[in-house]
């Protein structure tokens, strides 16, 4: 997905994500931010790619699949007290803003 960066803000009530291209040095927001878990995220992030006819359907099914891995582990790790450095170091080809 060096093509695609997907971005996190880490919240402790939400978790919210958009995607942005990356083009030479040059980074291009594709989508708006979608909240998780105050609405179906991962869904309105899947109709929003299924738009984007120049997005390659392995390319999208990617993006999908490492959005539901990072959706889980802030489900899971939400509630203690996990320090940002150990989700950009489990997750390296994302970034994530917290509210910290």
């Amino acid at each position: 997905m060096i093509k695609f960066k997907l971005k996190f803000l880490w919240l402790d009530k939400s978790l919210a994500f958009a995607l942005d291209e990356k083009i030479g040095e040059k980074i291009n927001p594709i989508t708006e931010y979608f909240f998780w878990p105050r609405t179906d995220a991962w869904e309105e992030l899947k109709i929003e790619l299924e738009k984007k006819n120049w997005i390659q359907h392995s390319e999208s099914i990617e993006i999908l699949n490492q959005t539901t891995e990072i959706i889980n582990y802030w489900e899971e790790k939400n509630t203690k007290n996990i320090k940002l450095n150990e989700i950009k170091e489990k997750f390296t080809n994302c970034t994530f803003i917290n509210h910290n």
